[in-house]
């Protein structure tokens, strides 16, 4: 779990990860948080069944570097978005992120919250060098909150731009 100022960051086990596909509370009420309507977009659902939840069943991987975490509002108590690194370090010391935040807790700086706790979390993972993400070219939001989040443009593709922030070893 990561806790920072306003949120509170949970890496959800498989069986909350299956809670969280169905999107009817049942999730909340295990976490104990408050329930709120929300839906699980097709690109993520798609990324639960055929690709998250079978490494998450793989015991020889961490599934710290496969799950959803949960990002929870400390003050209204609500899931309000989630974030997910693809897989452990590579060979250089790399993971991926990717991350969401549900509309209506848009724009209130959440996102930029978690990603900073989460950059101090990986941070303190041994083999972690570096986090990469990547944008499309037309979401300036997300690559903003990326570059709040030091995180510098390393390379440009057609429709996207991949971004790396670098880790110092703690101390």
């Amino acid at each position: 779990m990561v806790s920072t100022e306003r949120l509170v960051i949970k890496p959800l086990n498989l069986s909350q990860l299956k809670k969280y596909t169905l999107a009817n509370g049942s999730l909340e009420e295990e976490l104990n948080i408050n329930y709120i309507t929300r839906a699980v977009s097709p690109g993520l659902k798609a990324a639960l069944e055929y690709t998250i939840i079978p490494n998450m069943a793989d015991m020889n991987h961490d599934y710290l570097f496969y799950t959803l975490w949960a990002i929870i509002s400390k003050d209204t108590n609500h899931l309000i978005g989630d974030l997910c690194f693809i897989g452990e370090p590579n060979e250089e010391g790399a993971i991926e992120i990717g991350y969401g935040i549900y509309e209506m807790f848009r724009n209130k700086g959440y996102m930029r919250e978690a990603i900073s706790g989460m950059i101090c979390w990986a941070g303190k993972q041994e083999k972690v060098k570096s986090i990469i993400a990547h944008t499309m070219k037309s979401n300036h939001e997300s690559y903003a909150l990326l570059i709040k989040n030091n995180f510098r443009k390393i390379d440009e593709m057609e429709f996207l731009y991949k971004w790396q922030v670098n880790l110092s070893s703690p101390p």
